[in-house]
């Protein structure tokens, strides 16, 4: 772990680094509050000892400023004085020191104090860590890993207000597993569950670094593509397909199955804005269009076609 040491004193930064670094820590010294605090937004370091009296940028000032700032990451203070009066302490703790020492210092004071704040630092890197991956479970499908239905319809809301905001092209994609369910009945949900990781994997490695895919329910899945046309987002979709459809499953008794996949998808009009739940709803009836002419394949509905969604699928007009 580093320190970041600040003293003016070179006898007292001598003493200071030779008790850390035999105690296994990385000790970072300078003479002022100024030096320290700039090589802090370089770098920050989550556990400072400074002193209190030093020309230029006090050790108060240092750490007010370190609590006004916005660290990525708690910072403990601990504050060095040779005033030992309860005044002067106390308007080191109201600064935002989170301990301090008075001069001259104890060597097992000083090894004490310093234990206490790595453990308290070592307690909120484990909380912080706690945090991200309880958010990351609250937006992530457990299965796939790809954002959940809240998260992607959160970054498709986004993505179309910046569309119309920009005046720049945006299309969305739904696509499913073909005859899921079969395989499911034939193989097993092992089976199913090891068919959408593949599309999952596949998808997540074949897309823009600004697309945004998640699983919308079931074998399911949304693409939002910002930027494109509909004809570049026929490009993008036909190769995703085709990287699926060349692949296979591996399943448990050694076999292997392959993997087809249909695709809807709408180039949304910024002339005629319509709420989200529509265009989603669009995309899903592109998606059912192309389930119902032939499976595993790509549809792509042309917005300049409003007469597209009052056609009959060719299958149903066959019934």
């Amino acid at each position: 772990m580093r320190i970041l040491m600040v003293d003016d004193d070179p006898v007292s930064r001598r003493i200071l680094r030779a008790v850390l670094e035999r105690n296994g820590f990385e000790v970072i010294e300078f003479k002022d509050g100024q030096e320290a605090w700039e090589y802090l937004q370089k770098d920050p370091v989550h556990l400072v000892i400074t002193n209190w009296m030093m020309p230029r940028v006090d050790g108060l000032e240092l750490t007010r400023r370190i609590r006004a700032a916005d660290f990525p990451g708690y910072i403990y203070i601990i504050l060095v004085t040779g005033n030992d009066t309860k005044a002067e302490v106390v308007d080191g703790l109201d600064a935002g020191a989170d301990d301090y020492l008075i001069k001259p210092f104890d060597v097992k004071e000083l090894t004490a104090r310093v234990s206490i704040g790595k453990r308290i630092l070592d307690l909120e890197e484990r909380h912080q860590s706690a945090l991200a991956t309880m958010e990351r479970m609250a937006m992530h499908d457990s299965l796939t890993d790809l954002l959940n239905r809240r998260a992607i319809y959160t970054h498709v809301d986004a993505e179309l207000n910046r569309a119309r905001r920009d005046n720049q092209p945006l299309c969305l994609a739904m696509l499913d597993v073909d005859n899921f369910k079969a395989i499911n009945d034939e193989h097993g949900h092992v089976a199913g569950d090891r068919a959408l990781q593949l599309v999952a994997d596949r998808l997540i490695h074949n897309i823009r670094n600004y697309n945004w895919i998640g699983r919308w329910g079931g074998d399911e899945f949304l693409l939002v593509m910002p930027g494109c046309t509909a004809e570049i987002a026929r490009e993008i979709c036909e190769r995703i397909r085709n990287v699926i459809r060349s692949d296979r499953v591996l399943l448990p008794d050694g076999t292997s199955i392959e993997i087809h996949i249909t695709i809807g998808a709408i180039e949304v009009s910024l002339i005629e804005p319509l709420p989200l739940d529509l265009l989603v709803q669009q995309a899903d009836e592109v998606l059912y269009r192309a389930k119902h002419s032939g499976r595993d394949q790509v549809l792509v509905w042309d917005p300049t076609r409003p007469e597209f969604f009052n056609e009959v699928p060719q299958e149903e007009q066959n019934d």
